[in-house]
């Protein structure tokens, strides 16, 4: 059977503050979510020109740069120093835009309310103990939390390469992992863990598959970045990623990687309504 996610292990601290060694890498080669997805954020969760956002775990800014396009004030708060970094070099023509080197855990929010809580590819990682309750804390009557997922998947008509690719990773030690596990329908969401929180609103959820082509150099970058791959030995990794990349260019050069953005948008309880 798989090993767990780091997330959902004792060393999540570690592997979490991992993205922070490369920050250039995960600069280069992480990829965003469509551009609809953003405008779709903005209006479910009732956001507009102004609306204070504090965003969990910006990383170098990928995913803050759409927020801050539509006007929207955000307070974007990243553990990793040299992420965060490189994420104020990015959105430094952003004045409305602050990136704060702290964890969400650890960050102290004051008494100002926000609008909205943001987590891209981030919530996983939050300690699961206040990942809602500081959420609904922070959150002004009405204010929403919204959490953007972008896992891999292999649809139906997804390229023979990511069957083949499981061999370079037994190779080296690490397991073979059925491609089907990976089919979009089999993605989950947030919605259960939303629902358990009760501190929320039933949620609404919709999903956008996307697809990004990488050069075999590009692909090779961004597999140094995945939480997966760091899991591997040193020597390990890189034999990976050496493997993979030939494969790559012997296969003309280029790969297509399929992901499913997965939105989850959920509206604040009213204190009435929590003392029922």
């Amino acid at each position: 059977m798989p090993s767990k996610p780091p997330w959902e292990t004792s060393e999540r601290d570690t592997f979490r503050v991992a993205f922070d060694e490369d920050a250039h890498a995960y600069d280069r080669s992480r990829p965003v979510a469509p551009s609809f997805v953003f405008d779709d954020l903005v209006e479910l969760a009732g956001l507009h020109p102004g609306s204070a956002v504090v965003e969990v775990g910006p990383g170098t800014g990928q995913a803050t740069r759409p927020l801050a396009e539509r006007g929207l004030r955000v307070l974007a708060l990243e553990v990793g120093r040299n992420l965060a970094a490189r994420a104020r070099q990015n959105l430094a023509s952003f004045p409305a835009v602050e990136v704060v080197t702290t964890s969400y855990e650890a960050w102290d929010p004051g008494s100002a309310p926000f609008d909205a809580v943001f987590a891209c590819n981030s919530l996983h990682w939050v300690d699961p103990a206040i990942r809602f309750h500081k959420s609904a804390a922070v959150l002004r009557p009405g204010g929403h939390l919204i959490a953007l997922a972008t896992p891999w998947v292999i649809p139906d008509d997804a390229d023979q390469f990511w069957w083949d690719v499981q061999d370079d990773y037994v190779a080296v030690g690490g397991e073979r992992i059925d491609p089907a596990t990976k089919h979009p329908d089999r993605v989950g969401d947030l919605g259960p863990a939303v629902r358990a929180s009760g501190l929320f609103e039933e949620p609404t959820i919709r999903r956008y598959p996307f697809d990004v082509a990488f050069t075999a150099d590009d692909y090779a970058v961004n597999l140094s970045t995945q939480s997966g791959i760091k899991e591997l030995p040193p020597d390990a990794q890189a034999e990976l990623i050496s493997r993979i990349r030939r494969r790559v260019l012997e296969g003309g050069g280029t790969v297509t990687a399929h992901l499913l953005a997965v939105l989850t948008v959920a509206r604040l309880r009213s204190k009435t309504a929590l003392r029922r």
